[in-house]
């Protein structure tokens, strides 16, 4: 007898989710190349120039909503997940791509502290077990204060997984009704929205900018060379393509199995990087991984 909700298609969602983590390991990987040149706010915003015509087609094509239903609350998660999202690029010029998304896959554990301390939602055993090896597992990969590119700032890709789990909180509580290409919509906006004040902003102001990577955060408007532009378009195509398979493995399955899914990003960002640019990471960093992974994915089946 049928229960009325829809069939779990597992597998499918999972291979949905695996060419997701395959497109962003692959072209977050190259941001470095952009960095040395360029600057994360003008990158931001010619992404956005690029990827906006292509989200707007697949929306006509397959006649998804984009009006909002409550347009500030749209706006005000918009600005989080993308402040979240800049947070995250700017340490790609400095770390590796499996680094820092490992703190931005420290959201589900944010979100815990944040329902049970902002919300007043009860945290049980299991979920303060996960919050405790999520931690430890940044420490163990970020190892904040030591000899790291950015010292005790490493830990700054924590920061992002902070912002990205109060956007996703106000997903739950303030855009109920709002479709995902909507929010979709908005958040590629933010981030052109974030690129362009950006730009403006470090183009007027007279900093005094580092070259190569390390001007990364306060270069403004640099003369876009045909390297840029390929690859900002890559970049561009590729976020289109990945967001439409998460979406799309959402649809397929539960929440709470393709969230565990998503931790793929780990080993495939890190396969990418000692692939394109020999980076190795050590037993104590692969060990900080699974951690985070791990805990994750107590959150989430235990949320089912």
């Amino acid at each position: 007898m049928s229960s009325g909700m829809p069939e779990n298609r597992t597998l499918a969602a999972a291979a949905s989710v695996l060419g997701y983590a395959t497109l962003i390991g692959l072209t977050d990987n190259y941001v470095r190349v952009v960095a040395a040149d360029t600057g994360l706010w003008q990158f931001h915003f010619i992404r956005t120039l690029m990827a906006l015509p292509l989200f707007l087609l697949a929306a006509a094509l397959l006649g998804l909503k984009l009006r909002p239903v409550n347009l500030r609350a749209v706006v005000a998660r918009s600005l989080v997940h993308g402040s979240a999202l800049m947070v995250y690029f700017g340490c790609l010029a400095f770390l590796t791509v499996a680094q820092v998304a490992a703190g931005l896959f420290t959201a589900p554990i944010f979100v815990l502290l944040l329902s049970r301390y902002v919300y007043g939602h009860a945290l049980g055993p299991v979920r303060i077990v996960a919050v405790a090896l999520g931690f430890a597992g940044v420490i163990m990969l970020l190892t904040p204060g030591s000899d790291q590119p950015l010292g005790w700032a490493s830990i700054l890709p924590v920061a992002a997984g902070a912002l990205y789990a109060l956007g996703n909180l106000a997903t739950r509580e303030w855009c109920m009704g709002e479709s995902a290409a909507t929010l979709t919509l908005g958040f590629f906006l933010a981030l052109g929205t974030f690129g362009l004040a950006g730009t403006l902003l470090f183009t007027l102001l007279p900093f005094a900018v580092p070259e190569g990577t390390a001007g990364f955060v306060l270069r403004g408007w640099v003369s876009p060379s045909a390297d840029f532009l390929a690859l900002t378009a890559l970049h561009a195509l590729g976020s289109v393509l990945g967001v439409g398979m998460v979406v799309r493995a959402y649809q397929l399955a539960e929440a709470s199995r393709v969230s565990v899914f998503e931790y793929a990003v780990l080993p495939i960002a890190a396969g990418w990087g000692w692939l394109l640019w020999g980076e190795s990471i050590t037993w104590l960093g692969l060990s900080g991984m699974a951690l985070i992974a791990g805990a994750g994915s107590m959150i989430a089946l235990r949320g089912r």
